[in-house]
Order: C-alpha cells, then sequence, then structure tokens
C-alpha cells in the first residue's frame, strides 16, 4: 500500500513542478502517473548502480552529487516517455530533481505520515 501513496505523491509533485516551469512539460494526469511508476523503476534498478559508479565524487561533493543522479532518472524517465513529459535541458532536469525532493519530502512529513499514524 505504502508504493501506491509513494507514486501518487511523485505523481502529484510531478503536476505541481510542471505547473510552475515552461520547460517541463506533464500532459496530463495519466501521464503523471506513468511517469511517476517509470520513474519507480528507475530508481529501483538504475540508481543503486549510478550511486556505486560514482561513489567518490558523491562523498566529495557530501552527498550533493545524488542530486545528478536524481536528474539523470529524470531524464531517463523523459527519454521512455516521449511527448507526454518532456524536459528541456539538463538544468531543468536537475532545478526539477532538487524541488522534487524538497517537495516529495513536505508531502510525506506533513500529510501522509500524520495520516498513516493515526
Amino acid at each position: 500500500m505504502s508504493w501506491l501513496v509513494q507514486l501518487l505523491v511523485n505523481a502529484a509533485v510531478l503536476l505541481i513542478i510542471s505547473a510552475f516551469f515552461q520547460s517541463f512539460e506533464v500532459a496530463s494526469i495519466g501521464a503523471a502517473l506513468l511517469a511517476s511508476f517509470i520513474l519507480a523503476l528507475f530508481n529501483l534498478i538504475v540508481k543503486p548502480i549510478l550511486i556505486v559508479f560514482t561513489l567518490p565524487i558523491t562523498v566529495m561533493t557530501l552527498g550533493l552529487f545524488l542530486f545528478v543522479i536524481n536528474a539523470i532518472t529524470l531524464m531517463l524517465t523523459q527519454a521512455i516517455m516521449g511527448d507526454s513529459f518532456v524536459i528541456e535541458g539538463f538544468g531543468m532536469a536537475l532545478l526539477a530533481a532538487v524541488i522534487f525532493a524538497i517537495l516529495s519530502a513536505l508531502i510525506h512529513s506533513f500529510i501522509v505520515d500524520p495520516v498513516t499514524k493515526r
């Protein structure tokens, strides 16, 4: 059940980011849900491999390089989704990765966690 909540939160965050930036587009709610699912698969399979390969630079940057890895997974998701999920440039993907992490953490701490602790 928690994976479904995570997918819904990720889809909502993708829609929120697309509402504020023109260079980050999600075509519909269905596209956001599909992108959230694909992003979850990349985070499950590709992200750990990238973290292992980039461990020295991640340690040297005190973990900030993880935002670059998150931007890479967003770009990979965009490559698979095609025209229904568009990110114009790696800079936008990096900014979206930072905002995605912040919004996801805020939604989980203020909405999801209090509701599930009831």
